[in-house]
């Protein structure tokens, strides 16, 4: 596990939102998969590296995220080893005290071998049923209608200003109350976008940046 999630670190601090938007575009859920991660790491700190590996999204994203926020690898290798420590000792101490469950349900598995196998099979085809619906449900937010900075700056500066408004809603890690932000955007929370969207100007061409 530490091996894996040092080539994560590193590949997360030198290509940064590169890899991680490979790795969104692989989710189910594409449009929240880097968002969740980071208000993660925004609530409990570096310490989302500890319980990381019980976080389904979260044990994939956290590493290359440390990475890409520059954590130093030091602190990232400490809190990594004790993730991965309380990961190993919880998985081996249930597979300990109920060893004599797990033993008697292989050996029921061994007698109903062909039974088993249809079982695995028919949850193997729900599975990818589940995927390809997940899949289907999030493809409109693969294809996020995108300008060019140099063309909206040329609309910043010419009449049309005054029908623009940008706005920032970069996720939690990479902002705070002290960032800065393009001038004259304003600054609306990801996690709270149903209410604030409702606050926006229904007159104005609307412009989003995140990270």
């Amino acid at each position: 596990m530490l091996l894996g999630d040092s080539l994560l670190y590193g590949l997360g601090s030198h290509t940064g939102w590169s890899l991680l938007g490979f790795l969104c575009k692989v989710s189910g859920n594409p449009e929240t998969c880097i968002l969740r991660s980071a208000e993660s790491f925004y609530k409990r700190g570096r310490t989302t590296l500890v319980i990381a590996k019980f976080i389904p999204g979260v044990n994939t994203m956290a590493a290359p995220l440390a990475g890409s926020m520059k954590m130093p690898f030091g602190q990232f290798l400490g809190l990594d080893l004790a993730g991965a420590s309380f990961y190993a000792l919880a998985y081996g101490g249930i597979g300990f005290l109920f060893r004599a469950f797990v033993t008697a349900i292989t050996r029921g598995f061994r007698v109903a071998g062909r039974v088993t196998e249809i079982v695995v099979i028919l949850a193997l085809i729900a599975f990818i049923a589940h995927r390809v619906w997940l899949y289907s449900k999030h493809r409109v937010y693969r294809v996020v209608p995108r300008v060019q900075v140099m063309e909206l700056a040329q609309k910043l500066q010419s009449e049309e200003s005054r029908k623009i408004l940008l706005v920032d809603v970069r996720s939690h890690g990479y902002y705070d109350s002290g960032a800065e932000r393009i001038r004259g955007s304003v600054r609306i929370e990801p996690n709270n976008l149903s209410q604030e969207i409702k606050e926006l100007p229904k007159d104005k061409d609307i412009y989003l940046y995140c990270t």
